[in-house]
């Protein structure tokens, strides 16, 4: 095979030469094309990622981490696999993994070298996204090389794709890492580049989204070529045609929507769910918002919240995880319950927790909803933040263990899918904790962190001051250059009750503070002005499902409190009401089991090797 040169590239994929040297005149020029490309304006926006800053705090640990992880894997590892493919010199160790080009065997259960590759487009993104934060220049050059490297590999046939296991997978992950390149981290290439391998990698696709079960009646060479994920491209997709302006993307969009096994009867109220991989069809809701967005889709909105809603009510646990060995199940058959006893791969984590936000965020930004921010916080600080930071040689934390008795442990393969996911979704913590509307700020994830923005010639921000969740005071410093009438919205947790006390300045607002709601506060603003609230956080229990409803998980607020035992212990109900806070400030209680022994009650986030269960046996 012949390798791709630079100069034969940038001759090939437009003008990429004068997209470098004039990239401010052309991203103008795009957005005027673009103009008009969205149908929908939602009432809710993200506020740059850069107008978010992140406090001390286990977020802005995880963001922190994750930047620091990708910005130092070396350049030849991540780019090997494409080059060798390419038949150009391949310099670098192999990355190890899912992410070499060869060892995957399904007979021996042998994943390594399962999607050779496969996330180089998420680490981009997370990188983009997370030189949108910071301005690190380090950051932004890395991204510069590695588009630079991919560009230099990609022929005019993307060969790489030929007899390729999971094309659609691949090329999703590349399409964001591209458009993400461009968007945040200003990448001269990256927008010739994505046109370049869209057009070529439609050979590989399928001419519409498949399912699993239609992939599975077309001929394969084995089952792993049936898992492929087309039904998740439209959203990065219809994102690429908002930035570039370029139609082509919106209709490559709409042919990969799957209306008919999917989003057609998830609109008329069907659940369609069991059986399917959890992960990706939580993440294909998010294809379904943006068809909403860009064509004004009212079936598509009404199939992402259908959808969403069966999630929270028929697949979930008290942790707000779901997909245990990452499949959906048949509601109403005890199948939550009877998987504490049947697996230990309960929750795919960072993927399942970056779907879950992104499509809780779109729902929130649509319908001001406050019980999509419930609906994070709870993924937040019972799933996410209690993941183990990624390895420098790729080993990751993947499932969360709801087992009878589980324990936190690493994935047994190396650079998996949720190597990829985990950057993503830290990086996103800064889009998720405040969002904008057109009369003020929505305070959306309770964490210390400050927001910056500007009304008129009025520069504002608002400071949070918080241990939540381990302590249940939220205290937001105000900021303005000159007094300002606008409107701060703060979630009221539908967990908090009785109704909890807000006050402005030492004086208590009593209208509109009810749980599972934004309370309203609207005045002229000045300096100084501290918002306080304080959230009762009462114990309650929450049984996995109907058929299993002497297994119960304990939470307090927002946290569940994991029984730290060897094996799953027992007890009265009334005792479990009554635990005790162990005043560590980690969130420990502590509770009399029915044998009289004391059980500590640990949330996830600070777990570490101990054995633990989930739920627990409640006496009758």
């Amino acid at each position: 095979m012949t390798a791709v040169s630079r100069r034969t590239f940038l001759q090939t994929a437009t003008t990429a030469t004068a997209v470098a040297s004039t990239w401010r005149v052309g991203r103008a020029r795009a957005q005027e094309a673009a103009r008009g490309s969205v149908s929908i304006t939602l009432p809710l926006a993200t506020f740059p990622y850069a107008d978010v800053q992140l406090l001390e705090g286990p977020m802005k640990r995880q963001f922190d981490e994750n930047h620091e992880r990708f910005l130092h894997v070396d350049d030849d590892r991540l780019l090997k696999v494409f080059r060798q493919v390419a038949g150009m010199a391949a310099p670098g160790e192999d990355m190890g993994g899912w992410y070499d080009l060869t060892g995957f065997n399904l007979d021996t259960n042998d994943f390594h070298g399962f999607i050779a590759g496969h996330s180089l487009g998420q680490y981009v993104s997370g990188l983009a996204r997370a030189y949108a934060v910071t301005g690190s220049e380090p950051t932004r050059a890395k991204i510069n090389r590695l588009v630079k490297g991919y560009a230099d590999t990609l022929d005019d046939k993307a060969i790489f794709f030929k007899g390729y296991r999971l094309p659609a997978y691949t090329y999703d992950k590349l399409s964001c890492g591209l458009i993400d390149a461009y968007e945040f981290a200003r990448d001269p290439l990256a927008l010739a580049v994505h046109e370049k391998l869209t057009r070529a990698v439609t050979a590989y696709l399928p001419e519409k989204a498949l399912s699993r079960a239609e992939q599975r009646m077309r001929p394969h060479k084995d089952t792993s070529f049936t898992w492929d994920e087309s039904y998740t491209l439209p959203e990065n997709l219809f994102l690429a045609y908002q930035r570039s302006g370029n139609a082509f993307y919106r209709d490559v969009a709409k042919q990969f929507l799957e209306d008919d096994t999917y989003f057609d009867p998830l609109a008329q109220g069907n659940n369609v769910l069991p059986g399917e991989h959890a992960y990706s069809h939580v993440n294909a809701f998010s294809s379904a918002m943006q068809a909403y967005i860009t064509l004004g889709s009212e079936k598509h909105l009404r199939a992402a919240r259908n959808g969403f809603e069966m999630i929270l009510t028929t697949q979930s646990f008290a942790t707000g995880g779901w997909g245990p060995n990452e499949a959906f199940g048949e509601p109403g058959t005890g199948q939550l319950g009877e998987s504490l006893r049947t697996t230990h791969a309960s929750f795919e984590t960072p993927c399942g927790a970056y779907g879950h936000f992104k499509i809780a965020r779109y729902l929130l930004r649509t319908t001001k909803d406050a019980r999509y921010g419930d609906s994070m916080e709870r993924v937040l600080y019972n799933t996410i933040l209690g993941a183990w930071p990624i390895q420098a040689d790729g080993t990751s934390f993947y499932y969360s263990d709801y087992g009878s008795t589980g324990r936190k442990g690493w994935h047994r393969d190396k650079w998996p899918c949720c190597s990829g996911t985990f950057p993503q979704l830290a990086a996103d913590y800064h889009i998720s904790t405040y969002l904008r509307s057109a009369d003020g700020v929505y305070v959306n994830l309770f964490a210390p962190s400050t927001v910056r923005w500007t009304e008129g010639t009025t520069k504002c921000a608002l400071t949070q001051e918080t241990k939540y969740p381990f302590d249940s005071r939220v205290a937001v410093k105000v900021s303005a250059s000159t007094p300002i009438e606008t409107t701060v919205y703060m979630r009221i947790p539908a967990w908090a009750a009785p109704p909890p006390m807000l006050s402005v300045n030492g004086t208590r607002v009593t209208a509109g503070v009810e749980p599972g709601t934004f309370a309203t506060i609207h005045r002229t603003w000045k300096e100084g002005d501290r918002i306080e609230l304080e959230l009762p956080m009462p114990l309650r229990l929450e049984p996995v499902d109907v058929q299993h409803s002497n297994q119960q998980a304990l939470l307090r607020g927002p946290l569940v409190l994991f029984a730290i035992a060897p094996a799953q212990p027992a007890f009265e109900k009334a005792e479990l009401l009554r635990a005790r806070p162990a005043g560590n400030g980690s969130g420990d209680c502590t509770v009399t089991s029915g044998d009289g022994k004391d059980v500590v009650m640990r949330p996830f986030m600070t777990i570490k090797e101990e054995s633990y269960s989930t739920y627990v046996q409640v006496k009758a």
